[in-house]
Order: C-alpha cells, then sequence, then structure tokens
C-alpha cells in the first residue's frame, strides 16, 4: 500500500477499520445516503464489505485484491463499494449476515456481500482471493460474473432477492411458542449444553475452539442454586484450561479471541474488550466458590490488562488489540528458544521454560506459545525448592519476559469505545473491587461510567461509538441494556443512589426508543433510526449477550430493586416472547436463559444498613462481596443518602441500623432474620443459605 495515493473518502471516517482502507484504490464510500443515491442513479449493484479492525482475513483480502489497481478498477467500474465496520453498525452486520448464512449456509468476517440499489442482497459470501483457488472463485472473475448477470438476468436476481428478504424477514423477528418458564425444562436446556463438553480439555467441542463464557456463565450459576455438580465440573475443568494454556496470555494477561486446536494451545492472537469483561467475572466466581487463588490471580491479571493495554484517556475503554504485528500473526506474543533464553537469563532459563513449555522446536511455526501446563507444587518438587520461591522466580522470568516483549512492534489497537462493550467492562470492574476489595477497580468503573453518561450522551440520547475524538452512530438495545446493567453493578459497588437513578431514567429512554407493543419484546434498531430492509428483533446471544437478553435480565433486576411493577412486566414479556426459541436452541441463548433461571429460584434479599464510610459498614460490605450469590437483591442504605434511595426504593425505608451499629437484614424464601451486625455471623448465615459445594 503506498502512502502516496490521495486518500479516499474513508479518510473522514471515525472508524479505525474504515481508515485502514483510505488509500486503497477502489472508490470506497462509508454507508450513507451519498453512496445509496449514486447507485440508485446510476442502477449499479453495491458491493458491501463488512469486516473489523482486528481482522485477520480481513487484512489478508485488502492486501490482495482492494490494494490490486487492477481489481480496483473492476470494482469501480461495475460497483458502488461500501465499507462498514461491524462493531460501528451492528445492525447492518446482523442482517447481511443472516444472508450470508442463507445464501451460503455459513458466515464470517471479512463479509461479502452484493446488494441490489434497494439494498437487496443477491450474492454473498466472505473471503475471496484475488485468483481461483479449490473452491473459492478468484475476485476478480466474480465480480466480472456478477456484474454480467445484473446486467443480463436482472428477473433472475429480483426473484432471488425477492426470497432473500422474506426469509430475512423470519430470522429477524423468528416467530416462536409463547413459554411460561419452568425449572425442569432449565435444567435440560443445561444438560443438553453439558452434552458438547470436553471432559478432556475443558470447553466444548473440537477445533477450533471458542472460551463461551455465556454458556459457562449458565452453567455455574446453575449448579450454585441447585448444586449440580456436573455444571460445576464443567466450568471449573474449562476455566482451568483455558487459563493454563495458550489462550490466556501468560506474560501479559488477558486472553486471546479464540484457539485454533483442541488443547487450547494455539490462540487466533487478538484480544477484545468484550472476551476480557466477560471471562473475569468468570473466574472470580469460581474463586468465590472455591477459593482457588489461581482463579483469583487469573481475574487480577485480566482486569490490570485492561486497565494497562485498553484505557482511553477520556476513561473509558478501546475496543481490541489486532493479532498481526508487522504483517505477521502472533509475532508480538511468541518466542523462539533463543528469544525466550535471552529474555529471561541463564539463570532462570531451565525452570522457566519448563513452566512455559518453551522447547528449541516450539509449538507454532517453530516458536513457542507460552502455555502453564506444569503447576507450582510440581515445578518445587523437580526443581527441589518451595512454590513460594518457585512463584518468586517464575514472577522475575514474566517481569523479563514483558520488557523484551515491549521493546517489540505492538499490534494495532483499535482505539474505538463502544458503548455496550464498555457497560460489560464496567460491570466486570464492578466484580473486581467487590471480590477483590480492591477500590481502584470501582474508580475506574465509575470513570467509564460518567464518561458514557456525559460525552457520550448529547441531548440525552445515548450514542454508541466514541472514536478520534468524535461522536458516530446512535446507540443500539445492547448499549442501553448493558450501560442498564453496568449502572445497577456501580449501586452495588459503592452504594451511590445516583447509579442507581440513572438507571431507572436509562430504562425509561429504551423503552421509548425499542420497545414494540405488540409482543413487549424490543427492537434493535432505535424508532429514531432508520431500520436496513427489516427492523430485527431477536434475544440471540454471540460472543456477546443479545440485546432482549441484556434487557430482560436489567429490567428483572431493576425491578427486584424498585418493585416498580413495569419493570418486571417487561422482563416477563421478553421472556416469554423468546422462551421457546432459547428452550429449543440453548447454544444461542444461554445468557437469555439466566433470567427465567434467577427468577425461578427462591429469592434472597439483602438489605445493608449504615454508613457507608464506617468500618463496621465495610466489613458487612465486604462479608456480601465474597460470596457468590447469584440473584441476590443487595439494597445499599447509606444514612446520608437515605432519602434519596428511599424514593427509589421505597422497601429500604422499613430497615434502620439498630442501636448496636450498622446492620444486614437477610431474607431468604420469604422469611426475614434478625438483623446481623457481626460479619462472621452474616457469613455464616449465607452459607446456610447457599451451602459450598463438595470440596469447595
Amino acid at each position: 500500500m503506498s502512502t502516496l495515493r490521495q486518500p479516499n473518502r474513508l479518510a473522514q471516517a471515525t472508524s479505525p477499520y474504515l481508515r485502514q482502507h483510505m488509500y486503497n484504490p477502489v472508490d470506497w464510500y462509508p454507508w450513507g445516503e451519498e453512496a445509496l443515491q449514486r447507485a440508485r442513479q446510476e442502477d449499479k449493484p453495491i458491493f458491501l464489505s463488512i469486516g473489523y479492525s482486528t481482522c485477520h482475513w480481513c487484512h489478508v483480502m485488502a492486501h490482495e485484491c482492494f490494494e490490486n489497481p487492477r481489481i480496483a478498477a473492476l470494482m469501480n467500474e461495475h460497483f458502488i463499494s461500501i465499507k462498514v465496520d461491524r462493531e460501528e453498525r451492528p445492525d447492518l452486520d446482523e442482517i447481511y449476515m443472516n444472508a450470508v448464512q442463507l445464501l451460503t449456509g455459513r458466515g464470517g468476517w471479512p463479509m461479502s456481500v452484493f446488494l441490489t440499489p434497494d439494498l437487496k442482497p443477491f450474492y454473498a459470501g466472505t473471503y475471496f482471493p484475488p485468483e481461483d483457488r479449490p473452491g473459492l472463485p478468484g475476485f476478480p472473475r466474480l465480480l466480472q460474473a456478477l456484474a454480467k448477470s445484473y446486467r443480463d438476468n436482472r428477473q433472475v436476481v429480483e426473484k432471488l432477492t425477492g426470497e432473500v428478504t422474506e426469509r430475512l424477514k423470519l430470522v429477524a423477528a423468528p416467530p416462536g411458542e409463547t413459554r411460561e418458564a419452568q425449572v425442569e425444562a432449565l435444567l435440560e436446556a443445561a444438560a443438553r449444553l453439558m452434552q458438547e463438553f470436553d471432559p478432556d480439555y475443558g470447553g466444548f467441542g473440537g477445533a477450533p475452539k471458542f472460551p463461551r463464557p455465556l454458556e459457562l456463565g449458565f452453567l455455574l450459576t446453575v449448579a450454585r442454586l441447585y448444586g449440580d455438580d456436573a455444571a460445576r465440573q464443567v466450568v471449573s475443568v474449562s476455566l482451568t484450561h483455558m487459563a493454563t494454556g495458550g489462550l490466556y496470555d501468560q506474560v501479559g494477561g488477558g486472553f486471546h479471541r479464540y484457539c485454533v486446536d483442541r488443547e487450547w494451545v494455539v490462540p487466533h492472537f487478538e484480544k477484545m474488550l468484550y472476551d476480557n469483561a466477560l471471562l473475569a467475572p468468570l473466574y472470580l466466581a469460581d474463586y468465590q466458590l472455591s477459593g482457588n487463588p489461581w482463579s483469583r490471580r487469573i481475574a487480577r491479571e485480566t482486569l490490570d490488562w485492561v486497565l494497562r493495554d485498553c484505557l482511553a484517556p477520556q476513561g473509558a475503554f478501546y475496543a481490541a488489540w489486532d493479532a498481526d504485528s508487522e504483517g505477521v500473526e502472533g509475532k508480538f506474543y511468541v518466542f523462539s528458544w533463543e528469544e525466550f533464553r535471552q529474555a529471561v537469563g541463564e539463570e532462570l532459563l531451565e525452570l522457566a521454560a519448563t513452566a512455559f513449555g518453551v522447547t528449541r522446536g516450539g509449538n507454532f511455526e517453530g516458536k513457542n506459545v507460552l502455555t502453564r501446563l506444569v503447576s507450582e507444587a510440581e515445578l518445587a518438587e523437580g526443581f527441589g525448592l518451595t512454590e513460594q520461591e518457585v512463584n518468586r522466580r517464575l514472577e522475575e522470568a514474566r517481569a523479563r519476559l514483558r520488557a523484551a516483549r515491549e521493546a517489540r512492534v505492538k499490534p494495532h489497537r483499535d482505539e474505538k469505545i463502544i458503548t455496550a462493550w464498555n457497560g460489560l467492562m464496567i460491570s466486570a470492574l464492578c466484580a473486581g473491587a467487590q471480590v477483590l476489595g480492591d477500590p481502584a477497580y470501582a474508580a475506574q468503573a465509575r470513570r467509564a461510567a460518567e464518561f458514557i453518561l456525559t460525552e457520550m450522551t448529547p441531548q440525552g440520547r445515548l450514542q454508541r461509538i466514541f472514536a478520534d475524538g468524535r461522536l458516530s452512530v446512535p446507540g443500539f438495545l445492547d448499549d442501553h441494556a448493558a450501560l442498564l446493567t453496568a449502572l445497577l453493578d456501580l449501586y452495588e459497588t459503592d452504594a451511590d443512589p445516583g447509579w442507581l437513578h440513572q438507571a431507572v431514567e436509562l430504562a425509561d429512554r429504551m423503552e421509548a426508543l425499542f420497545l414494540d407493543p405488540e409482543d413487549g419484546a424490543y427492537f434493535y434498531v432505535g424508532a429514531d433510526q432508520e431500520p436496513v430492509l427489516v427492523r430485527s428483533k431477536s434475544a440471540f446471544d454471540q460472543a456477546v449477550p443479545g440485546g432482549n437478553s441484556l434487557a430482560a435480565l436489567g429490567l428483572w433486576r431493576l425491578h427486584r430493586l424498585t418493585e416498580e411493577e413495569r419493570f418486571g412486566n417487561r422482563s416477563r414479556a421478553i421472556v416469554r416472547r423468546f422462551l421457546g426459541n432459547a428452550l429449543g436452541n440453548p447454544w444461542g441463548f444461554a445468557h437469555f436463559l439466566l433470567t427465567p433461571l434467577l427468577s425461578l429460584a427462591p429469592p434472597v434479599d439483602l438489605t445493608l444498613v449504615g454508613d457507608k464510610e464506617d468500618m463496621r459498614t465495610q466489613a458487612l460490605f465486604q462479608t456480601i462481596h465474597a460470596a457468590f450469590l447469584p440473584g441476590r437483591r443487595l439494597v445499599c442504605k447509606d444514612l446520608r443518602t437515605a432519602a434519596v434511595l428511599e424514593a427509589l426504593v421505597p422497601g429500604a425505608r422499613y430497615y434502620e441500623a439498630p442501636p448496636e451499629g450498622p446492620a444486614v437484614y437477610l431474607c431468604h424464601r420469604y422469611t426475614c432474620q434478625p438483623p446481623l451486625t457481626d460479619p462472621g455471623e452474616l457469613a455464616a448465615r449465607l452459607q446456610e443459605v447457599f451451602p459450598l459445594p463438595e470440596g469447595g
């Protein structure tokens, strides 16, 4: 790619992904009326290319095809070419990914879709090479064939687009039997998920293997609520293998996107904010249940990686790190034997190489993806050291390896701030603050939320993207629902009722923008946004929870706190609308199923009353936070803000601190116990309510 070429229209985009293509010879347009109008006026088909900035195969197709002047000339002659960042416009990505899957039976990125000027798809695929390869047509030949077909066989094209569009409407708002939740059906859904468990290496299925935090989170909740040892084992084994394999960055912390092998050794090296936001709370919950210091360490290192490498100056979080550096996938992360030896030094070499699985031959293209398959106890025995000394030496080795990596060319970082992903990360930091007792995590969670609520909500309308100093794209359903959950988590972390007030206001705005009054579920695109082809309405969970999935759980929690029936009704309507679909395919609805699962469990209500600055109050707060209590209702009544809280949570007015000081009121199965003022007694009562599993 020559930087001497004049930049195209994408130079003005907020998206880092679009700006990566600003020097392509392709006459690219961003999605917008200018491109669509030209397609209509010239009666030209549209080539729609959707990807994201840390997508390896997006880079490959860009280099092979979009930087090729001959191929670009064909595109410019026959098509109006539009480039879209899937993370900025998930609405477009969802619709046209559905089209790719309908037309080809598979999907992925880069997404390549050919549309009529009225935006209906007639051909689709993913990556296309610059010349014919087995099973794949070369992109130049494909461009010429599709241009000819559009020009000479218009009736066939229009018939196909009509059929595809009708099928897209069904996918966007799938019909489903309205269902009421039953525990037996939910436990059966959990059993179906566990059928795909890999007992040898953890996780689900074979290669490639994704971490699946939503499925693991659902199973962990089943294990906790119903004492399901099999579900607990699935989660425990999976978390261990993921954290000791190459999926986890053993030097810098944080998880990669997925592994290409069943054994979790070789990752696809990109790191996404949302994966780490969803995985860190799982390890924290495992630590709460088991006391396993390894899970505690992985959670802390993951959160610390985000604070170190994803934190924007504004206080929110960047989206992702690429897999490639200097054009080579994984180059930043892997070590040859000689690189490893030079980094750790001769005195640590043998121990560190054994601990991190480093060999002269390597495990990835002659180099080494670092793993931690040998325990500290095994290393201590093998090297005649104490475990404490092993840990000390390995920490020194890790510090030296980090320093060596810092001297390398780093992968590209996608520096856009996405509201939905930041909502997930705020929740993860709140979990870290609660379980680990680290106020730095709470402070950073507050800072991120304040930036979104102020700078990303002009005139009261939440936006999805902040990048390059600019806002773009009105927020979708998942942006609102993930932020709603984050606000509730902030309230349970620092007892500031202001977060709860913001949550109520956000829920009201979400209803005004997205609610479909006909069935009580929520559309993905707001009423003030222009839908493309169809206005989708789904609860399908993908790598991140779906919009209706997040909304159902957030509104259920809000109802539990405020006792406002409208929030409970909204949550129940979403569950009824999609529960039949979810029970038919729990793989696509694992997070969604949390809401009916929790709503059927005997309620646990905790009301903490006292001056939150009082050390006795803090001790009680920490005792509650130390326990994994899925679905708990935690009201924190700070005496200095009691009036504000009682306006939001009317039930709080009935609870006062006894003369002896701060207290917790515990109610379970609709029965309340006397106020508890001693942290030890509170911990014992919580253990009675939620007994830890055997050995946990």
